[in-house]
C-alpha cells in the first residue's frame, strides 16, 4: 500500500513539475526542439542493442533483428522524418480572409498544447512510446509515458535512455510501479495519446472526459486481408503469413483474418502453412526467430479462442507442434470451417491465428467486411485497380496496404490512425504535430478598415448594401413574424 501511494504521489509530483516548466517555456524555439529529436536519435542509436535484448528478456523470446526491425527502424525513421521537417511544420500558415474583410489578414499559428500523455501497449513497447513521443517534441510539448506492466526490463532501460538526455520536467516515464492506470488518465493533461484494445479505450475516454482532456485513441480491431481471383494465390499467402508469423501476431495492424475465393480455399491454406514452415525452417517450437506469446494471460487467452473454435466444428491446422512446459512459441493456426458465431470471428485475435473465410463474389466479400466494426487496417490483394478503388470507396479502416500488410503504418510521411470503433486521431508526420498543437487563427485588422460601419445604430447603407450583397433578397412569400 504505502509503496503504491508513494508510486501515485510521484506521477502527481511529475506531472506538476511538467506544467510548471511548460509555463515557463511555453513554445520551444525550432532549434530546442530539434536538438531534443537529435538527442532521442542518438540515444536510440547507442541503446540499440541494451533495448533489442530487454525486449527478448520481456517476451521470452523475441529475435534482435524483429526488435530492431519493428520498434527501433520505425523510431528512428519518424525521427528522421520530424527532425527533417519540423521549421516548416511549425511555421504559421497564412489563410485567406472574407471578401468582407479584404485587407486585413489572418493566420493560423501552431501552439504546443503542455503536457501530453502517452499510454504505451505491450506489443510494441518503444515504438508505440517513441512515436507519440516524438510527435509530441515536435509540437513543443512536455511528455509524461505510461510504460505497459508486461515489459518490466523494456521499462527499465527506457527510463535510464531518456533520463539521460532529458530531465523529468520534459520527458518522465512510469511503468508497472503504477498499478491503477486510472491514477494517470485522470490527471488534467492537455491531450492524451492512448494505444491499446477498444475496451480499455472507451475507460480511457470516459476517464479524460472529466477533465475534458482531448484523447487520439490507436485501437485494434479485425483487420481482414481480401484476396481476389486475379492475385496469385502463393503470393498473397506468403504475405499475410508474414503479417501473422511477425511479432507472433500480435499487432494491432496484422491480418485478423482472410478472406478467400472459395475454388482457391485449399491452394491457400496449403501455401499459408507451407510458407511459415519455410519461414521457420519446420522449426516452429524453440526457434529464435519466432516471437513468443508474452505472458501466459494472453497465451491463456488464444487457447480460449482455440478451443471455442474446435468446439463449434471449426478444422484447426497447427502448422509446428504445440509448445510443452514452459514455452510460450505458438506455432501459426489456420483455422477453417469458421462461423459467425465463434470468438475468432467475434473478437479481435491479437495473436498467431489465421481464421481462413470462403466468398464467392466481392459484393460477399464486401458485405463480411461492413458487417464488423471499423478495422485498423485492411489489406486488398488485386491487380485490378477497378477492383481496388471499389473497395475503397465501399469500405472504412484506418489504412490501408495493396498487395503487402503494415507497411503503411512506417512511411511516417501519411497519418496513422483509427476510424470508429478503431480509434480517433492521427499521428505520425504532419498530422502528428498538427494533432498535438492547438491551431490558433489570428486575425489582425487593417489599420485604417473602416470595421465601425457595422457597429450599431443598424440600418446604415453600408449595412444594407452588405447584407443584400451576401445574402441576397428575401422571399416574400415566407410570411416571416415581426418582431415587436
Amino acid at each position: 500500500m504505502a509503496s503504491t501511494l508513494a508510486a501515485n504521489e510521484r506521477v502527481a509530483q511529475i506531472f506538476g513539475a511538467q506544467q510548471t516548466a511548460f509555463q515557463a517555456a511555453p513554445f520551444p524555439t525550432a532549434v530546442e526542439r530539434l536538438d531534443r529529436l537529435k538527442a532521442l536519435k542518438q540515444q536510440l542509436s547507442r541503446y540499440q542493442d541494451v533495448l533489442a535484448d530487454a525486449m527478448c528478456r520481456d517476451f521470452g523470446q523475441r529475435a534482435h533483428a524483429e526488435s530492431k526491425m519493428l520498434d527501433l527502424l520505425g523510431s528512428m525513421l519518424e525521427l528522421n522524418h520530424a527532425i527533417s521537417h519540423v521549421k516548416r511544420w511549425m511555421k504559421p500558415s497564412r489563410r485567406s480572409t472574407e471578401l468582407l474583410f479584404l485587407s486585413n489578414s489572418v493566420k493560423v499559428m501552431y501552439q504546443p498544447k503542455g503536457v501530453v500523455g502517452v499510454i504505451t501497449p505491450w506489443n510494441f513497447p518503444i515504438y508505440l512510446a517513441l512515436g507519440p513521443a516524438i510527435a509530441a517534441l515536435a509540437a513543443g510539448n512536455r511528455v509524461m509515458i505510461k510504460m505497459p506492466e508486461a515489459t518490466p526490463a523494456t521499462n527499465a532501460v527506457f527510463k535510464t535512455l531518456l533520463a539521460e538526455i532529458f530531465a523529468e520536467d520534459l520527458v518522465a516515464v512510469v511503468g508497472e510501479e503504477l498499478l491503477d492506470p486510472n491514477v494517470f488518465t485522470s490527471l488534467p493533461f492537455n491531450h492524451i495519446v492512448f494505444t491499446g484494445s477498444p475496451a480499455i479505450g472507451k475507460i480511457v475516454m470516459r476517464t479524460a472526459a472529466a477533465n475534458l482532456t482531448p484523447v487520439t485513441l490507436e485501437l485494434g480491431g479485425k483487420s481482414p486481408a481480401l484476396v481476389t481471383r486475379n492475385y496469385p494465390v502463393a503470393d498473397a499467402a506468403r504475405r499475410i503469413t508474414h503479417g501473422k508469423a511477425t511479432n507472433a501476431g500480435q499487432i494491432c495492424v496484422a491480418p485478423d483474418y482472410a478472406l478467400v475465393p472459395r475454388e482457391r480455399m485449399d491452394e491457400f491454406v496449403e501455401a499459408v502453412a507451407r510458407t511459415f514452415k519455410g519461414f521457420y525452417k519446420g522449426k516452429a517450437v524453440g526457434n529464435p526467430d519466432l516471437t513468443s506469446i508474452v505472458d501466459w494471460r494472453q497465451f491463456t487467452r488464444i487457447k480460449r479462442l482455440l478451443n471455442d473454435a474446435h468446439s463449434k466444428g471449426a478444422h484447426i491446422e497447427s502448422c509446428g507442434p504445440a509448445p510443452v512446459g514452459d514455452d510460450r512459441t505458438l506455432p501459426l493456426q489456420i483455422i477453417t470451417k469458421v462461423t459467425p458465431d465463434m470468438l475468432v470471428m467475434k473478437e479481435e485475435l491479437f495473436g498467431p491465428l489465421l481464421p481462413v473465410v470462403p466468398y464467392d463474389t466481392m459484393e460477399e466479400a464486401i458485405a463480411i467486411i461492413n458487417a464488423r466494426e471499423r478495422p485498423l487496417a485492411l489489406y486488398c490483394f488485386s491487380h485490378d485497380s477497378a477492383e481496388r478503388d471499389n473497395l475503397l470507396r465501399r469500405t472504412h479502416s484506418g489504412g490501408v496496404a495493396i498487395n503487402d500488410w503494415g507497411w503503411h503504418v512506417v512511411n511516417h510521411d501519411a497519418p496513422f490512425g483509427g476510424t470508429g470503433n478503431s480509434g480517433m486521431g492521427n499521428y505520425h508526420g504532419e498530422e502528428g504535430f498538427r494533432e498535438l498543437s492547438h491551431a490558433k487563427t489570428v486575425f489582425k485588422r487593417h489599420r485604417f478598415f473602416p470595421i465601425d460601419l457595422f457597429y450599431p445604430p443598424y440600418g446604415n447603407f453600408i449595412q444594407r448594401m452588405a447584407l443584400k450583397f451576401f445574402l441576397g433578397r428575401p422571399d416574400p412569400a415566407l410570411d416571416a413574424p415581426q418582431h415587436k
